[in-house]
């Protein structure tokens, strides 16, 4: 049984290894794409100092800020189904007054309107 495991493992090893040649092989014959610079999807080749949208960059921003609020949550819902004391339920409920507040206010300076009127 340990020989036919150890004969599987070189077996699939030897299998990947040859995909990998054959992939990589075959994706440097289009060297065309790969010597273009990447500019983090702006083409290269166009104007320098191209306008860039400040509202989705302040959307970005705001989910990130949010996104990273949402997953402080996880251990404290974890945690809500053992003991809760007074205080963990004050700090969770002031955690979650200060985002909403936060997220009321970007709403109403119309920071989360993606199309403006």
């Amino acid at each position: 049984m340990f020989i036919l495991m150890i004969m599987f493992t070189i077996l699939l090893s030897v299998i990947l290894v040859l995909v990998y040649m054959v992939t990589n092989y075959l994706s440097y014959l289009d060297f065309g794409e790969k010597l273009t610079p990447f500019e983090c999807g702006f083409d290269p080749l166009s104007k320098m100092r191209s306008p860039f949208s400040t509202r989705f960059f302040l959307l970005v921003v705001l989910f990130l800020i949010f996104d990273v609020e949402i997953a402080l949550l996880f251990p404290v819902l974890s945690i809500f189904s053992t003991n809760m004391t007074i205080l963990m339920t004050t700090a969770l409920t002031l955690f979650l007054l200060i985002l909403l507040f936060g997220m009321f206010h970007e709403w109403n300076e119309g920071a989360l309107d993606w199309f403006s009127s």
